[in-house]
Parts: structure tokens; sequence; C-alpha cells
């Protein structure tokens, strides 16, 4: 079996990625090809990742958040009263998984959207 119809056979299973990285792969010089375990671990991991950032990506896109936040940017003064560690606890996205809500409370102009889109996204990620 030749490259061109293993790359072939790899698009048809919708292995897009594994193809891409096979196709390199095979361009390299004969000195500096790997053996077949290592090459066959580069490939499929090249497809988990693309799957990872894909599935992300999805979500991200499905969440519809306002605005693009992240919360190591998210200002944590005393007159605000919110706390760096409350922020990191938050953003973990334990209560999630504890099926837990968190209320975000404040006066208008205060950034409780952005704190919600830093939260929203952080659990995309």
């Amino acid at each position: 079996m030749n490259t061109d119809q293993t790359i072939e056979q790899l698009q048809t299973l919708r292995l897009g990625d594994m193809a891409l990285r096979y196709s390199a792969i095979a361009d390299l010089p004969v000195h500096q090809l790997q053996n077949v375990h290592e090459l066959v671990a580069g490939i499929v991991q090249a497809e988990i990742e693309h799957r990872d950032h894909a599935k992300t990506q999805k979500y991200l896109k499905a969440s519809r958040l306002r605005y693009f936040a992240v919360p190591e940017e998210i200002m944590c003064t005393p007159e605000r009263g919110i706390t760096k560690e409350q922020i990191l606890r938050l953003s973990d996205g334990q209560f999630i998984r504890r099926g837990e809500n968190v209320l975000i409370t404040g006066a208008t102009g205060c950034g409780k959207s952005y704190l919600a889109c830093a939260l929203g996204r952080s659990a995309c990620l």
C-alpha cells in the first residue's frame, strides 16, 4: 500500500489531522523517520489534539458569550469585594461538577457580565 492510498483512507475515515501528520512525516528524509511506534503515537496524538480543539471551539460558539473575558484579567480589589482566590476557585469549574450555582450581584457597571463570561469561557476550555 502506498502513502497516497493511506492518506485517502484516513480522510475517508474522517481522520483529517492524522492524514496531515502522516503526509508530513512521509515527506521526511529517511534518516529523520521515526520508528513505527513513535509514528503511530504521533499521528494519533495529532488527531486527539485536533478533536479536543474542535470540541472547545464548538462549546465556545454555542455559549455565545458576549465578551472575550478571561479570569486572569479580572481586577480583584477590596472595593469590588472579590479576591483572586475566589476567581481561581470558581474558574476551576468544580461548582459545575458539584451541581452548584453561582450568584453574581453588584451595582450597574461593576463587571458582573464580564465575570460571568470569564467563568463561562473557563468552563468551555
